[in-house]
């Protein structure tokens, strides 16, 4: 049997973004430890010219429902952007898993030639619905979790390798 859309995407998103959940506690908890204050973590940067950890999760978290909204024109929940708190952001990251597992499969399978267009400052990038997920929204995806997990490292939370890699199901 072919691998579905919904295979590629929908099992990764999921498995990353409750990783990044579990990666935020781990945060909090190292933060109580040690005494030190979680929530200005938020603000840490790897670079002057790139997001902080707030704008990590985020994107992490947009990456997955604009990619699924995209494919299966299930409608995704509107963000502002506006979280302030670790505890908001892991709702946030909620939302977006609930989102995630609503739409139904046979929504998603089937689109793998479907014209996905994304727009963004400065221009757009039109693709198929397979190499929009593979070779787009996977690695956009899978760039902001790695870099909140580098930012929560700098902090210097103990995170490891099988922390950055979640649990299956």
């Amino acid at each position: 049997m072919a691998t579905e859309l919904y295979d590629l995407g929908v099992p990764a998103f999921t498995r990353g973004l409750r990783a990044l959940d579990a990666l935020l506690d781990k945060a909090v908890a190292h933060a109580a430890a040690t005494g030190q204050d979680a929530e200005a973590w938020l603000d840490t940067r790897l670079a002057p010219d790139m997001h902080p950890l707030r704008k990590q999760v985020q994107i992490a978290c947009d990456s997955p429902k604009l990619c699924i909204a995209r494919l299966s024109g299930v409608a995704a929940p509107v963000h502002d952007d506006s979280e302030v708190t670790i505890a908001e952001l892991k709702g946030r990251i909620a939302q977006t898993l609930a989102y995630i597992a609503s739409v139904p499969r046979d929504a998603i399978d089937g689109q793998e030639g479907k014209e996905v267009v994304v727009t963004f400052p400065g221009g757009q990038m039109t693709f198929e619905g397979r190499p929009y997920l593979t070779g787009f929204a996977l690695p956009n995806f899978y760039f902001h979790l790695t870099t909140a997990y580098g930012l929560l490292r700098q902090a210097g939370v103990p995170l490891s390798k099988r922390d950055y890699m979640g649990s299956p199901g």
